[in-house]
């Protein structure tokens, strides 16, 4: 019986150390990209405007997978879960026009967005 409790032991403090290191690092590389983000100053050159782009992207991307690994951490935690998710439902066709209604919507948007963006 000790050596389940001590293999469960190791394994809460990996699974701890893992999500403790990698959401340390991911909080100070979005941290570093937000001050290089406002060091850049005014956006009035394409340079500039390509490296916030690129740093914005990036922030995004770190705080991505700054979320799904503290989705996974809950979900492997080795004391399990504290509730059982839901089952998702099952798929009618309102949702499915719902969703192409908002498709449709939202690539609206972006074309008119898109010709007012070229206009100016």
């Amino acid at each position: 019986m000790s050596s389940d409790a001590d293999a469960l032991r190791e394994l809460q403090r990996r699974t701890a150390t893992l999500y403790t290191g990698v959401a340390g690092l991911m909080l100070v590389g979005i941290a570093v990209l937000a001050l290089y983000s406002i060091r850049l100053g005014p956006l009035t050159t394409p340079a500039a405007e390509t490296s916030f782009g690129y740093a914005l992207c990036v922030m995004s991307l770190m705080a991505a997978v700054l979320f799904h690994v503290v989705d996974r951490t809950y979900r492997a935690w080795p004391l399990g879960r504290r509730f059982a998710p839901s089952d998702p439902g099952p798929v009618s066709a309102l949702a499915q026009v719902r969703f192409l209604q908002v498709l449709i919507i939202v690539l609206a948007g972006a074309a008119i967005a898109y010709l007012i963006g070229g206009l100016l």
